[in-house]
């Protein structure tokens, strides 16, 4: 792989959208030009979440990942950061597909907030009903 070159990942959740580039180096997490421990803040579950793919498969010390997110709340983020991480390496190794998939890396988790109706409170909540 000649310097400059990378792995692209596009990854969706919920109103989430993160765009992940796998370079050959030595393991460093960037997100919006901040290392992931301070976008996340300091948060160790989000970013166990977020070096999953990488983890799973052993790849960790081999890139440096960089990721430009947006939109969504920091779940949903995480969510989206993780598939697009997931399918960069499927582009890197396509050796490691069979992997991923099995661990539901590759899977878009296509649940949507509801929109609201006219009439309701909310996509479902009523008006509670009152016999006299």
């Amino acid at each position: 792989m000649a310097d400059g070159t990378y792995f692209y990942g596009l990854g969706r959740r919920k109103s989430a959208t993160a765009r992940a580039r796998l370079y050959k180096g030595k393991g460093s997490i960037i997100i919006n030009e901040k290392p992931a421990a301070e976008y996340l803040d300091g948060n160790k579950t989000h970013l166990a979440e977020v070096t999953d793919p990488l983890a799973l498969v052993g790849k960790q010390k081999d890139y440096d990942v960089t990721i430009r997110v947006a939109g969504g709340g920091t779940a949903g983020q995480v969510d989206a950061i993780k598939l697009a991480i997931a399918k960069a390496l499927t582009l890197a190794h396509s050796d490691l597909r069979s992997t991923l998939k099995k661990a539901d890396l590759l899977k878009r988790d296509s649940r949507e907030k509801e929109r609201k109706k006219y009439g309701l409170r909310s996509a479902r909540k009523r008006e509670q009903f009152s016999k006299r």
